[in-house]
């Protein structure tokens, strides 16, 4: 008869928390290697273009990466259960297209309402995603993509194909993103604020422990009571209510909303997420990495254009990046996943 799982203090079972310390320093050891190499490409391109190490430069790049950092926080919690979410830039869009609408045909609207709808709309789509998934086994990755396609076509039809333009984009949609509290512009301080809250769910509430858990062993993590299929719901959910979020900022920022808003930037957003360590098996993945693949997309980019290098190999780099970050993760997990399985020592009685 199988002994019952050792509980530990927060609640989760031993086995399933026992690599956590050496997972801890592996991804402290790839955080740091990833922020030395930031650190090296501005001073590389701090060389040939000072202009890149002004304090202005950085605000830029901060600032084109914030909501980018929102939707990867979104992202992250759904790659850490072993699942994908190719739908937050259609959900994006959508929401986005729902609040210039909103804003278009109500002049008193405030930004409190505005972002309580951004946030329930795209937490509804989100949401649908999680339901599709938990209520019909599917696999996420089909059914974010049918989703993506389908919130797609929804633009279609609640905009009848038309874009809605900067005069009609109501005048507190455009100044929140353009406002600028204690030095730091609003979507640097919203950003910051999503990614300290990701990390605060994460690593000090109960579910965001058995998120982890979950993805680390999902045959465990049903074994010890967890509720899988409530956890993949929440992800989902919370994915898309932060996509809803970045659909009212990016309408705002760049004052348009129409149907291809955004359209492909779901694969910058998982690219984000790998290469900053969280792993697209799921269970591994810290927010500080995350936010440092947001930087590093952020400040490559900025450097390639500052360098004035062809917007195709820029294309093209980025993929090259991506490729090389999926290798070393890979790597990294089989290594863990040996030092996990170790043989056992031969029985002294010369038993199995």
């Amino acid at each position: 008869m199988n002994p019952r799982p050792r509980r530990s203090l927060r609640g989760l079972p031993r086995d399933l928390l026992r690599g956590a310390p050496l997972q801890w320093l592996r991804d402290l050891r790839r955080e740091w290697l990833l922020l030395s190499i930031i650190v090296v490409i501005v001073l590389a391109v701090g060389v040939r273009a000072p202009v890149f190490l002004t304090w202005r430069n950085g605000l830029d790049i901060a600032n084109d990466s914030a909501i980018l950092a929102i939707l990867v926080m979104g992202q992250m919690l759904v790659l850490l259960t072993r699942g994908i979410d190719l739908s937050v830039a259609s959900n994006l869009a959508l929401t986005g297209m729902a609040c210039a609408l909103l804003g278009r045909s109500f002049a008193d609207a405030n930004i409190v309402l505005l972002i309580a709808v951004a946030l329930a709309v795209g937490a509804l789509l989100g949401s649908l995603n999680g339901w599709l998934i938990t209520g019909f086994d599917l696999p996420p990755i089909v059914v974010t993509l049918g989703t993506l396609t389908a919130y797609r076509g929804a633009i279609f039809v609640a905009s009848q194909g038309a874009s809605i333009s900067e005069q009609d984009i109501h005048p507190v949609i455009k100044g929140l993103p353009r406002q600028v509290w204690l030095g730091l512009p609003a979507l640097v301080w919203l950003a910051l604020l999503v990614l300290a809250l990701g990390a605060v769910f994460l690593k000090l509430r109960q579910q965001g422990r058995e998120i982890y858990a979950l993805g680390g062993n999902p045959h465990a993590a049903t074994y010890v009571g967890i509720p899988v299929l409530a956890r993949l719901r929440l992800v989902y959910t919370l994915s898309g209510m932060l996509a809803g979020l970045a659909g009212l900022l990016w309408v705002g920022r760049y004052s348009i909303a129409y149907t291809e808003l955004a359209a492909g930037y779901e694969l910058t957003v998982v690219a984000a997420c790998v290469i900053g360590g969280v792993s697209i098996g799921g269970g591994i993945g810290t927010v500080a990495g995350a936010a440092l693949g947001v930087l590093f997309i952020g400040v490559v980019n900025s450097a390639l254009s500052v360098i004035q290098v062809s917007p195709f190999w820029q294309q093209a780099i980025s993929g090259a990046v991506i490729l090389v970050s999926v290798t070393l993760n890979a790597g990294v997990q089989r290594r863990a996943v040996r030092q996990i399985l170790q043989p056992q020592a031969a029985d002294p009685r010369g038993l199995a």
